[in-house]
């Protein structure tokens, strides 16, 4: 089983929030796995990121995973073409 999750598939944003899409290869062929994050400056000033999401954000993350999946699809099409 081999998994690059140091290399992204792609990066879908909308603002501060993002979403990651993996691309995972096994013995029985490739899958795609989607992370959501919210992307904030700390304490000291770095950006890092969060899982959590405020209840005006649940709306921007829902249009962001349609886009993943749309994505994923798109990417699953070329795969068998």
């Amino acid at each position: 089983m081999t998994t690059d999750n140091n290399k992204p598939a792609a990066t879908l944003r909308d603002g501060n929030l993002k979403a990651v899409i993996w691309k995972n290869e096994k013995e029985d062929g490739v899958f795609y796995s989607t992370t959501f994050s919210r992307t904030y400056k700390n304490d000291d000033g770095n950006y890092a990121d969060a899982n959590g999401f405020s209840g005006s954000e649940l709306l921007r993350i829902a249009q962001l995973a349609t886009k993943a999946y749309e994505y994923v699809q798109d990417l699953r099409k070329q795969a068998a073409a």
